[in-house]
């Protein structure tokens, strides 16, 4: 990839001259769609990023939302899609060390991890070596490290197979005194760098990540795949952390995309600033390297700081005693961003220009069509069997177990379960994490199936008794030049911004990947959304439900059977399994009032145990919640002469905001949702670990296990 003509001729017009190779190529990179967002900032004013309790939102290295008055969290996410093709183990890993950078550079120390990937069709052996790689990459950086794994999901769709989806959000925990910002501060201040050495790893990074990916990706572009050191960034961590604590930090910008060119250029624009850089002062770890290296290498583990003159030693001396590199690179001043080398000025060029001066694009695009209906003539216990045991529906335990998701002692629900908690005693609360999209609702219906995805994590985060907070999103898509792709990408952005507003929910920062297209076609469009909530305490109900020698509990659905009308499957994984068609089903009239409904009822007393019902449907979500101890008998109130068509829509349509409440108190959850979601009571525990499911004159018979060993494709099929 090289400047566009278009682009030189902007750039040439503003220097009055040619630009140098080394300015070329910077703004080869920091104009590219990985960096500038050429083709998406226009339509991200859709979001709500604003709120009483966000502090900063978007723009910077990662937002910061107010828990109280003096605990403050930060949330970031990142993209690591094409490095983790090329390399999934270096390509995943990188993906956690920068995203960890991010949170570092705003004064917080992070305390949790969530990571969203999608794949291609499982039963391909090459879907196979990406996911075994990707999930290593992940455990092995995040456990050196010591920040928790807590949270996230794993899909898996024919349109993933030439383009996986890594997406890693993280959060960390400040306050208002150490918080710190990327926008430098004053002239006079020195540029410090701090961290690994830099040699020629990740070159053209930010441009590789923003062009589709060749057949021979896996080998031509592996030098823009960066490599890291979980060890080295562990060391950095705490620091960063001793630095922050003893105010050295006046602003600070971790070295990610564009490198060392693309951090200080951002730092300084923010501020309105520039910079003179010596780039032969920087510490490397490669001989020879020129100035261009230099420049854009994105080799890791490495913080760009600004320091006061005063403090430049002391910043030194807690370097060298974390045994990390640190060179004064330059300084902060009023005029030019400009670098040298060896005497020869390389880059003289205004700093806000190469970060902001990139022409916006103004694309072509067509909206989706609705799917026809074509539904599947499937029996019934057949349907339950391959929809339970779907590498998308069945357990993940095979990935998250890789992960050490209780280092750091703050995890109270961990993976598993439909949000984790930690526990933030600083502010006496406890923080709900829910990640990921859902790749069969948003690739039938791009608007209402991310308006899906949105109402499907703030619902995840109250069914632990968690009122949503705020979000953070990771936009992918394929080709934007392509008006279809372009169109299925404005539909998620529109849809995850309406519902995140209609739930008060700000979308405070987040990442866009585009080109995400392949000799295979473009991915489905995936808005990845991480979401916290808060709650007081750090309990919440379980997932599966207990039988006692006195039960009297009730199983209630709160929600729709999906009997009333026109059922409607789309975007369920029963249609993927029998290749099927059908619209999107409709989501709930008052989503805002239902999430804060269930908030309450799953944190009160007489609760017994709270599950989602999303991916999979409710037959799903039923054999999730039975366990050796602990059964169900289930009827589900069809008529009996109803056909299999209704039955299969009862049992696995997907509308999302849907729950199953096992209570002591049926009445009061019934008048809880009065007027806010239908309740519809399906049956009771038993004490023998079977699942009986009645559907009119049908009825499914299992037991737990069974479903775990339906359940364990993904761990039988890797081990």
């Amino acid at each position: 990839m090289s400047l566009a003509d278009s682009d030189r001729e902007l750039v040439v017009e503003e220097l009055d001259r040619e630009p140098t190779p080394a300015e070329a190529a910077l703004f080869e990179n920091l104009w590219s769609e990985h960096c500038a967002y050429r083709s998406s900032r226009p339509l991200l004013s859709a979001f709500d990023s604003e709120g009483e309790q966000v502090v900063v939102g978007p723009g910077d290295d990662a937002a910061v939302v107010a828990l109280d008055d003096e605990t403050y969290i930060t949330m970031g996410i990142e993209s690591h899609n094409h490095p983790s093709y090329v390399d999934p183990f270096d390509g995943a890993a990188t993906g956690v060390g920068g995203i960890v950078r991010d949170t570092l550079s705003m004064g917080a120390y992070p305390i949790a991890l969530a990571d969203s990937l999608y794949f291609g069709e499982f039963d391909a052996d090459h879907s196979r070596y990406l996911l075994e790689g990707v999930v290593e990459g992940i455990s092995h950086y995040g456990n050196c490290i010591g920040v928790p794994t807590v949270a996230g999901s794993a899909d898996f769709h024919s349109d993933y197979e030439g383009n996986p989806l890594v997406n890693v959000a993280c959060v960390g925990l400040t306050n208002e005194e150490r918080l710190v910002t990327a926008e430098a501060q004053e002239p006079g201040n020195k540029l410090v760098l701090v961290g690994n050495g830099t040699g020629r790893d990740g070159l053209g990074g930010a441009s590789f990540a923003s062009e589709d990916l060749a057949e021979d990706a896996e080998t031509e572009d592996r030098p823009a795949v960066q490599v890291g050191d979980p060890y080295t960034e562990k060391l950095l961590i705490e620091a960063n952390e001793q630095l922050v604590d003893e105010g050295l930090i006046e602003s600070a910008r971790d070295l990610g995309a564009a490198g060392l060119g693309g951090a200080s250029s951002e730092l300084v624009a923010k501020g309105g600033l520039g910079a003179e850089i010596e780039l032969e002062r920087v510490h490397q770890r490669e001989p020879n390297m020129n100035a261009l290296e230099i420049l854009l290498a994105e080799s890791q583990e490495r913080m760009c700081y600004e320091v006061e003159p005063k403090n430049v030693d002391r910043v030194a001396a807690i370097a060298e005693r974390f045994d990390l590199g640190c060179s004064v690179i330059g300084e902060v001043t009023d005029g030019n961003y400009t670098c040298t080398f060896e005497g020869e000025t390389v880059v003289d060029v205004d700093a806000y220009f190469l970060g902001e001066g990139a022409p916006m694009n103004d694309l072509p695009s067509e909206e989706p069509e609705q799917p026809e209906t074509d539904l599947p003539e499937v029996d019934l216990e057949e349907a339950f069997d391959a929809v339970v045991s779907s590498p998308s529906t069945a357990s993940k335990r095979w990935v998250y177990r890789q992960y050490d998701h209780e280092v750091g002692v703050r995890t109270s629900v961990g993976p598993g379960d439909d949000a984790a908690i930690i526990a933030i005693r600083e502010a006496e609360q406890g923080l709900a994490i829910s990640s990921g999209a859902a790749p069969n609702w948003t690739d039938t219906a791009p608007y209402e199936g991310a308006r899906a995805v949105a109402l499907e994590n703030a619902t995840n985060v109250a069914a632990k008794g968690a009122t949503p907070l705020a979000a953070v999103d990771c936009l992918n898509g394929g080709n934007p030049e392509k008006p279809d792709v372009y169109g299925g990408f404005t539909g998620i952005v529109d849809g995850l911004a309406e519902m995140c507003e209609t739930l008060s929910t700000p979308v405070v920062g987040g990442n866009v990947s585009l080109y995400n297209d392949s000799v295979a076609g473009p991915i489905p469009p995936t808005p990845t959304l991480a979401l916290v909530g808060t709650k007081d305490g750090y309990d919440a109900p379980p997932l599966s439900v207990t039988a006692d020698a006195d039960d009297g509990a009730t199983l209630l659905l709160v929600g729709d059977l999906g009997l009333e009308g026109e059922a409607r499957l789309g975007g369920s994984e029963y249609l993927a399994q029998f290749d099927g068609s059908d619209r999107f089903p409709a989501l709930p009239d008052d989503p805002a009032a239902l999430i804060e409904t269930l908030a309450a009822v799953a944190d009160d007393d007489a609760t017994r145990a709270v599950h989602d019902v999303s991916h999979g449907g409710l037959a799903v979500a039923l054999a999730e919640m039975v366990s050796d101890d602990a059964g169900l008998e289930v009827s589900i109130p069809v008529p009996e002469s109803a056909d299999e068509t209704v039955a299969a829509a009862a049992l696995f349509h997907e509308q999302p905001g849907r729950t199953l409440i096992q209570t002591d108190s049926p009445d009061a959850v019934r008048e809880a949702f009065d007027g806010v979601a239908p309740v519809v009571e399906l049956g009771s525990a038993t004490d023998d670990g079977r699942l009986e499911v009645t559907v009119g004159d049908r009825t499914i018979a299992t037991d737990a296990a069974a479903i775990r060993e339906r359940r364990e494709t993904i761990e039988r099929e890797l081990e």
